[in-house]
């Protein structure tokens, strides 16, 4: 299984890349996550929200592997409790299939990606900015693998 977070922003602050870089290295092997950086459309000028949001969800697409189920990061989607998410992570494990999760930019996820989407997953109902969202699901999804597997990093 490959796991990829398919986000919007390049060149994000030492400390996201430090902290995204600590959790990855503590994954297994067989659970390494992918990270691909999609660079944000220009801002500026005339161009409204609504079509940066078109724009950037049309490069977000694009850099979804072929055949990957899409899972949506997304304020308004469905709220996980970590025992939940490790649940899931033990569900796609057993799927064997490949998982792209989609961060969107600062104007969020257009609806072609929602649409693509298998579902849409909340962090939180609280708005997070992108680079702390990064650390925040490199986090959890260590943490889900770390209960699956009975490791005491979790203390429920």
């Amino acid at each position: 299984m490959r796991l990829s977070i398919v986000a919007m922003g390049t060149r994000m602050p030492g400390w996201v890349e430090e902290g995204v870089r600590e959790y990855a290295r503590r994954m297994p092997r067989e659970l390494q996550l992918d990270w691909r950086e999609i660079p944000l459309a220009r801002r500026g000028g005339e161009v409204d929200a609504q079509r940066l949001c078109e724009r950037e969800g049309d490069r977000l697409l694009r850099a979804v592997p072929e055949g990957d189920t899409v899972i949506a990061l997304d304020v308004a989607g469905k709220a996980l409790s970590t025992v939940q998410l490790a649940g899931e992570l033990r569900a796609w494990q057993m799927s064997g299939d490949n998982y792209s999760l989609l961060i969107g930019g600062p104007e969020g996820l257009s609806a072609p990606c929602l649409a693509r989407a298998r579902w849409s997953w909340s962090l939180s109902a609280l708005t997070l900015p992108h680079p702390l969202v990064r650390v925040l699901l490199a986090e959890q999804l260590y943490r889900a693998w770390t209960i699956n597997v009975n490791h005491p990093y979790h203390r429920a």
